[in-house]
């Protein structure tokens, strides 16, 4: 692939991120009163063993700093959403956890994202979209070496 080449895939790349972002904060906000950015975090939480995940693996996972992730968690933290939890053989790991609240709006949320995410894609062929997700993780873990 030459320079030009993935250079316009990144910068298209980036301007497909932006526009489904704004897509899926303008619906998950008008139907359940969170960002995109709050449903990946819940959905995280959700599927994590016994709903909760240390900080600094939810960090990870979200693509985020530590310090990110605990500024993401305040105001789901306020509404109720998710808790906190420490580590009784670790004072120093603390946990964010996923309340039944918060499991319940992100079940319901997934079941919008779902249907915007077809919307958005359409029917590809598997191939296609396996293809381009393979990519889309090696992108993403470049940063992580």
């Amino acid at each position: 692939m030459s320079t030009a080449t993935a250079t316009d895939f990144c910068l298209q790349l980036a301007r497909v991120t932006t526009a489904m972002t704004r897509r899926f904060d303008a619906w998950l906000g008008n139907h359940h009163g969170i960002s995109f950015a709050d449903y990946q975090l819940l959905r995280h939480l959700a599927r994590a063993p016994e709903g909760r995940l240390r900080r600094v693996d939810l960090a990870e996972r979200m693509g985020l700093t530590a310090s990110g992730v605990t500024r993401s968690l305040m105001p789901l933290e306020k509404i109720g959403l998710v808790g906190r939890q420490s580590d009784p053989r670790d004072a120093r790991v603390g946990y964010a956890i996923i309340t039944a609240t918060g499991a319940e709006l992100a079940a319901t949320a997934d079941t919008l994202v779902e249907q915007m995410a077809a919307e958005m894609i359409g029917e590809p062929p598997f191939a296609d979209l396996q293809s381009l997700t393979d990519l889309l993780s090696r992108i993403v873990n470049l940063n992580q070496r």
